[in-house]
């Protein structure tokens, strides 16, 4: 992972003053750290019978995607208000800029499903306990946690539920 941790770049007061924005598209554009980071991904639950891979928008699209792949799991992404196409469920949430709502298809998991839940940073953590509390309320048979990169300093792990087993590939 330190050569995908040094393709990150820092991109100083984005997306306001005073943040130091983790930009991982310098390593997705890099076939190296991209490779890395789907192979490093799938190791993890190559052995746990994942049936579903759950991407957050946006960029949890491009890890997700790739882990389904990997795993010869379906992928099923969590967007925005009003871009999914069927009937949804919805969970608003306080993030560290303000308050945000994602969806996911109503049908998109079942009680035999083993999901990953999947985004590309771990910063304060309330996307990620929002898709959560979402796939939970589907009643699969397991949630697995997982991020290309944490930002430990912003104990994003706290607000995940204590039952969520939770991986990072890069901590900063």
């Amino acid at each position: 992972m330190d050569y995908v941790k040094s393709r990150v770049r820092d991109v100083n007061d984005f997306p306001k003053k005073g943040i130091l924005f983790k930009d991982l598209t310098t390593a997705f554009k890099d076939p190296r750290a991209l490779h890395a980071i789907g192979w490093d991904l799938s190791q993890l639950y190559r052995d746990k019978g994942v049936t579903k891979v759950v991407g957050i928008e946006s960029r949890g699209f491009i890890g997700g995607s790739i882990l389904a792949f990997e795993l010869g799991a379906g992928f099923v992404p969590v967007r925005k208000p009003g871009k999914l196409p069927a009937d949804t469920l919805k969970a608003t949430y306080e993030k560290e800029y303000g308050t945000d709502t994602i969806e996911i298809h109503r049908d998109a998991i079942t009680e035999d499903d083993i999901v990953v839940l999947h985004d590309d940073v771990l910063a304060t953590g309330g996307t990620m306990a929002a898709a959560y509390n979402l796939v939970k309320s589907m009643n699969p048979k397991k949630i697995y946690v997982n991020f290309i990169i944490e930002l430990t300093a912003l104990n994003g792990r706290d607000v995940l539920p204590a039952e969520a087993e939770v991986t990072s590939l890069i901590k900063y």
